[in-house]
């Protein structure tokens, strides 16, 4: 114990003499956090719809009024010309394009089927769908109510059938992505300081030549990963209390309990800092060690959880993300800060979080014990 308390307290003066790493961790978990959940969010609002109303009758004008009352449209362009939707829509001036041609509102009150055409910019699939999703609900209900109102012209009483839906949303009854958003965040945060700072380290005693007298001292190969571990670790776990508060501002309800939530965050943290260590046993130098640790983190990232649901993306993805901490971090993440479970829940991710953390732990030291003691 006197050697490993030795090495971690020369650990510490070298982690805290290099005060731009010191910085880093603190940006990512607070400022990053900040910064991520204000600007990053899958809500499509705000959409700029292009007119083209060829009909000008008061029919085609409450038309436009459905979409410019929604709060999904923002902008609303109106044009003379047909072909200046093509220009609106390549230059990125417009999300969609609504086209009412003449005759539209003739053919409504005949009874005929009164046609419009919806145009759609699809260089992003997220806002094309969404928009394609907002605009069909408004055509749908438009025509329901022209409907309605041609029979009641005609003195016919129409009662169609119809399906209300009752909808009670849990966890976060405002869908405020930024709840979501700022626990991925956390997640993300100490994903990243894990693996940097833990190749970080031990690349800068190779390239200082240090790593030499580290192998001859009395430390064994797990010594010196727990005393290069202590100080990221120490730092990430404090760091992770103004997170919280950030997230709180947020509107983040941590409706479980934080203590049960600290727990998990310091297991994950430690899987964190294994896969940086074993990065660092595969780098030569610096640059070589943010190479590799960016070629694992996004991967990571993005087949997770954190970004878009697993469920999404393809079998073979779904099956390798098995494998990730980070997933089971996420998913604990999710369950105590939003949805207010526990351990009695969350025990099979716990179970796996701490599992593949032993597991990478034990190849990160059997890693550096082939390298360097061997």
């Amino acid at each position: 114990m006197i050697r490993l308390v030795a090495a971690i307290r020369k650990e510490f003066l070298q982690f805290l003499r290099d005060w731009l790493l010191v910085a880093l961790v603190v940006f990512i978990y607070t400022a990053d956090l900040i910064i991520c959940t204000s600007a990053l969010s899958f809500d499509v609002r705000n959409l700029k719809l292009a007119v083209y109303d060829g009909d000008r009758s008061q029919l085609s004008g409450k038309l436009v009024e459905r979409f410019t009352a929604s709060s999904y449209f923002g902008k609303l362009i109106s044009v003379a010309r047909l072909s200046e939707l093509d220009r609106l829509l390549d230059a990125s001036k417009a999300d969609l394009a609504l086209v009412i041609p003449d005759g539209f509102s003739r053919a409504a009150e005949a009874g005929r089927t009164a046609e419009v055409l919806v145009l759609l910019a699809g260089t992003n699939a997220n806002t094309a769908n969404a928009a394609r999703g907002y605009a069909a609900t408004i055509v749908g209900g438009f025509s329901r109510d022209m409907l309605l109102r041609h029979a009641a012209q005609h003195g016919i009483t129409v009662n169609l059938p119809s399906v209300e839906p009752e909808i009670r949303i849990w966890y976060n009854p405002q869908l405020e992505f930024a709840h979501f958003m700022a626990v991925s965040m956390i997640v993300s945060a100490a994903l990243m300081v894990g693996v940097i700072t833990a190749a970080a380290g031990l690349v800068r005693e190779k390239e200082s030549g240090t790593i030499e007298q580290l192998v001859v001292t009395p430390l064994r190969s797990h010594e010196v990963i727990i005393a290069k571990a202590a100080p990221p670790f120490t730092i990430g776990m404090f760091a992770l209390v103004p997170s919280l508060w950030i997230a709180r501002a947020f509107g983040v309800p941590l409706a479980g309990n934080l203590s049960f939530f600290i727990i998990a965050s310091a297991i994950a943290l430690s899987a964190f800092l294994a896969i940086g260590f074993f990065i660092g046993t595969l780098a030569k130098n610096l640059q070589q060690a943010l190479l590799l640790a960016f070629f694992v983190l996004f991967p990571l990232l993005f087949l997770s959880g954190t970004i878009s649901p697993i469920e999404s993306a393809p079998a073979v993805i779904q099956w390798l993300s098995l494998f990730s901490p980070v997933r089971y971090y996420m998913e604990i993440a999710l369950g105590i800060l939003l949805k207010g479970v526990g351990i009695d829940v969350l025990w099979p991710q716990l179970t796996a979080l701490s599992g593949t953390g032993l597991v990478l732990g034990a190849w990160s030291v059997a890693r550096l014990r082939k390298q360097f003691y061997m």
